[in-house]
């Protein structure tokens, strides 16, 4: 997950530590209320249209890895973890610029000989779902080492 900053929370990109026990449950709280937070800004921007969380805010344009971070972690979907050298100690999703402007990349990565290959499938038409939901334009490819990824931008807004 990611470490916390000190300007506020940080959604988990999947190139993060694992996060230390939270028994009080304040990393749980604190991505529903920034997921909440952010489907309040669509509300609030996208007033006009006939389902105003269905497409991305204007923040979300500006920040899509955080946007998309954000939406994969509050549809509890695990992320990869990394230890302090960088190599990989969990499966999960892993978020990074994408190659086009405004693209995120969402790859399933995890350990060397852990199986991330094996379940990247099945895990990644999870996290496309949770994003198309959310109005996000998803696409599969096949990367290096016939690996896949999801390349998302986001949907333009529909005409109220």
């Amino acid at each position: 997950m990611s470490a916390p900053q000190e300007g506020g929370f940080e959604p988990a990109t999947g190139d993060g530590p694992v996060a230390a026990p939270d028994a009080s449950g304040d990393r749980a709280g604190e991505v529903l209320t920034a997921f909440a937070g952010m489907l309040q800004i669509r509300r609030l921007t996208r007033a006009g249209s006939a389902d105003p969380e269905s497409v991305p805010a204007p923040w979300e344009l500006h920040r899509p890895l955080r946007a998309v971070a954000l939406a994969l972690e509050a549809a509890l979907i695990p992320p990869s973890t990394v230890d302090a050298s960088g190599q990989r100690t969990s499966t999960g999703y892993r978020v990074s610029e994408g190659e086009a402007p405004g693209s995120v990349r969402v790859e399933w990565a995890g350990p060397r000989g852990g199986g991330a290959a094996h379940d990247e499938v099945e895990a990644l038409a999870g996290c496309a779902g949770v994003l198309q939901r959310l109005g996000w334009t998803v696409l599969l490819y096949r990367g290096p080492r016939r690996r896949r990824f999801l390349e998302v931008e986001p949907r333009s807004a529909p005409r109220s």
